[in-house]
């Protein structure tokens, strides 16, 4: 056991069920993000934390990180700080770095590992939305849509890369270790002491499915856009011109000391207005909102409350 490395059981890596563990984590961290001389913003220091307290309870599989800085010194910050935090948290033990072409994301392998397996199983249904039509329409036969058949193809690829006993063919050696051959195209693992970076960039080189609309999944939305490579003016163009509704979920931390929390947006995500109406009764918006349910009432020791709240947005230019 490397020095200063605090051994855990595997349900304790996958959950921490203890509030004193959490708040001794976000210690950790802070004491981690001082001592790598990572200067973040109060506002980004806070979005850090309650991203890693996210993916740690179980909330989230995976977030992108879209704040602090610009790759590569972004990539090396992450990597640096995990690799302090996990000698000292069980909670960091399971957390690793992914990147996708220019995108950077803190995952839970674990977490994420359910996260594919209950997509593909169908245990979480996903609604497509067709951005290359005008006006956007829902997708109601999957099979007959070759974008959603690739984005299958590629959710397969993540399975058969995370599971639940970890990360496939991980090698403990440093430098950098392709997968078997079957992955080797696709994904690369790069060490930094104790630390894995996971390289996906290539997971996507022979489809036309687009990063924003892997994130869709990726980042556990509900709702997902779909638009090939070739038609991302379209979508631009047939998103930018609508009233949108956007749903936000928020969340407010417990603490073990007595200090007043306020509510934090947990994720959030925008569907056409006319395709949702009903706003938060829509069928699969109760479905969704049932699912995160779910997830709190594993983890309602570290959360105090879970919500979802809808507001409408007005035509406006939007970046895919």
């Amino acid at each position: 056991m490397e020095e200063g490395r605090v051994e855990s059981s595997n349900k304790q890596a996958c959950f921490p069920g203890d509030l004193a563990v959490l708040d001794e984590a976000v210690k950790v961290l802070d004491s981690s993000l001082a001592q790598i001389k990572w200067r973040l913003k109060p506002s980004t220091k806070r979005r850090l934390e309650l991203d890693i307290l996210a993916l740690s309870t179980g909330m989230r599989p995976v977030v992108m990180v879209d704040y602090g800085g610009k790759m590569p010194e972004l990539q090396h910050h992450l990597c640096s700080l995990l690799e302090l935090c996990l000698k000292l948290s069980p909670v960091f033990e399971l957390l690793r770095v992914m990147i996708i072409q220019d995108m950077i994301y803190l995952i839970h392998i674990k977490g994420l590992a359910e996260h594919v397996r209950s997509t593909l199983n169908s245990e979480v249904k996903l609604v497509f939305v067709d951005l290359e039509q005008e006006p956007p329409q829902m997708i109601t036969e999957i099979e007959k849509s070759p974008l959603a058949l690739q984005l299958i193809s590629i959710q397969k690829l993540f399975s058969s890369i995370f599971t639940h006993e970890g990360i496939h063919n991980l090698s403990s050696s440093q430098g950098t270790e392709p997968m078997d051959n079957s992955q080797s195209t696709c994904c690369q693992i790069f060490y930094s002491q104790s630390t894995e970076c996971i390289d996906l960039s290539n997971c996507m080189k022979d489809s036309k499915v687009t990063v924003p609309t892997l994130n869709g999944w990726l980042l556990g939305y509900p709702v997902v856009y779909l638009f090939s490579k070739e038609h991302i003016a379209d979508a631009i163009y047939n998103l930018s011109t609508k009233y949108l509704h956007i749903f936000q979920l928020s969340i407010c931390r417990n603490h073990t000391l007595k200090k007043e929390s306020q509510a934090e947006e947990l994720l959030s995500f925008s569907v056409p207005y006319d395709l949702s109406t009903r706003g938060s009764s829509e069928k699969w918006a109760e479905s969704f909102m049932a699912h995160m349910r779910a997830k709190w009432e594993r983890c309602a020791y570290a959360w105090k409350f879970l919500k979802m709240e809808v507001d409408e947005c007005h035509p406006q230019a939007i970046v895919l």
